[in-house]
């Protein structure tokens, strides 16, 4: 064994001290918020003039909802190879072979704009992309080394570090420009070269930081036990139920094991019930991918300008992610089902906001920022509940699942949203929006029942 790899198992070794573990802990959560943040300019960036290149490229708005459609199938697509990597390899090795796929991206964006190539743009976009899927996997790294009653807050840590850059990156439109016009490009494709450069930096930070490797030192532990502990053998019992905070409970009481009463848990570790939590997370995604990609055409549509574009993406931005803190410790607090429950609450406001906006971007923007935090609501208590959900040794497969199907239905969501919004309006995106936020809210109930479907 090379000295390297015996320091490394060393360092793995030694998490087994629950001082050592804290310490690598929060250094593990630190470098991933670092390497998230960098990340976050780039995804920024990219998002927000991806629609509006390619509708000056194609002359088409139908084919502008490609973008957002793109972006999300190549987060989609990249979901379950990297879960598997970083289940054969750890989670290091992961994270940066997707920035570095993303950095591809950003060049293949930048050549194609040269050669105005609408349908090479279209496939650096979806190259770009990969850092969606990128960000989606570290905030799962978050959780490994997490104590179970730290770890909607060490999540929603890592989330809340792509405000930063997610924020800054629709801001850089006019930089870029001035960088596109420099290299002889079209203008609003200088911000990938941002882009470009934020993706370097993200991998580099996760390739140097992330040591110990979070997944394999994480698999030196001893099996968890207590309430919030699932059963990790292959034979356990598929609905053995978690702790009441994480799962949540019916209104009112239930005598408790112990004879005392206590709140009666209803969600149970079964993968009927991780399906249900990922359908409740994809349905957030796609209603929140139609609305924000079409919203920089509505905006320009009803004489709006690219910073007016700028800014609302920004709101929208930061209503996912800042508040991801306090949305993870109500998570920890309330409950995950509860802080879901408000998630759906905040999506349809933004919804009919959506709706009644037209050309009041005011109300867009209001609309945007809420849609962001129904978002995030859902999201981030979803995540924590479907790690709860999952034995650890099953948790990166089930993870690449959400990942890939979350970003799955942001894409197709991406790109029938242009399709809607050629035929109809802002309006009648909305609206539809609405009808399809149904089934996430049914999902939501369905894992309120005493048992959930197998």
């Amino acid at each position: 064994m090379s000295r390297e790899r015996t320091r490394r198992r060393g360092a793995e070794d030694s998490v087994l001290d629950p001082a050592m573990r804290a310490r690598v802990q929060r250094r593990t959560v630190a470098v991933l918020a670092t390497a998230t943040m960098l990340s976050g300019f780039g995804t920024g960036a990219s998002l927000s003039v991806g629609a509006l290149i390619l509708a000056d490229m194609s002359g088409s708005d139908a084919i502008s909802g490609l973008a957002s459609a793109l972006f999300n199938a190549g987060a989609a697509v990249a979901g379950i190879p990297l879960a598997r990597l970083a289940a054969r390899s750890g989670r290091r090795r992961a994270l940066v072979a997707g920035s570095l796929v993303s950095v591809l991206g950003a060049v293949v964006a930048v050549l194609a704009s040269a050669v105005d190539a609408w349908p090479l743009f279209a496939l650096g976009i979806a190259l770009v992309g990969v850092s969606s899927a990128v960000s989606l996997l570290a905030r799962f790294s978050a959780t490994d080394l997490a104590l179970p009653v730290n770890r909607a807050r060490d999540l929603s840590f890592v989330v809340w570090s792509i405000t930063v850059g997610a924020v800054v990156g629709p801001n850089l439109i006019g930089p870029g420009e001035a960088v596109g016009r420099a290299l002889g490009i079209l203008p609003l494709a200088g911000v990938f070269v941002f882009a470009f450069g934020a993706q370097v930096l993200a991998a580099l930070v996760n390739w140097i930081g992330l040591r110990p490797d979070p997944l394999l030192a994480s698999r030196q532990l001893p099996p968890e036990t207590g309430p919030l502990a699932v059963p990790d053998a292959a034979d356990a019992a598929p609905d053995a139920a978690v702790d009441p905070r994480s799962a949540d409970a019916l209104p009112g009481a239930a005598p408790s094991a112990g004879g005392g009463s206590g709140p009666a848990p209803v969600v149970h570790g079964s993968p009927g019930a991780r399906w249900l939590v990922i359908l409740a997370v994809a349905v957030a995604q796609s209603i929140m991918v139609a609305l924000m990609a079409m919203t920089p055409l509505h905006l320009m549509h009803t004489e709006g300008t690219p910073a007016i574009v700028g800014v609302t993406l920004s709101l929208h931005i930061a209503g996912m992610y800042a508040l991801s803190p306090v949305i993870g410790a109500l998570a920890s607090r309330l409950g995950r089902l509860p802080v879901i429950g408000v998630g759906w609450a905040l999506l349809l406001a933004a919804v009919v906001l959506a709706y009644v906006a037209g050309p009041n971007h005011l109300l867009v923007q209001i609309a945007l920022t809420l849609l962001g935090l129904g978002w995030g609501a859902v999201t981030v208590a979803g995540a924590a509940l479907l790690t709860e959900l999952t034995p650890s040794s099953e948790r990166p497969r089930w993870q690449g699942r959400s990942d890939t199907i979350m970003s799955a239905a942001g894409a197709a969501a991406g790109a029938l949203s242009g399709v809607v919004f050629a035929a109809g309006d802002f309006s009648f995106l909305a609206l539809l929006s609405g009808a399809f936020l149904a089934i996430g809210v049914l999902a939501s109930v369905a894992l309120r029942r005493p048992s959930a479907p197998a």
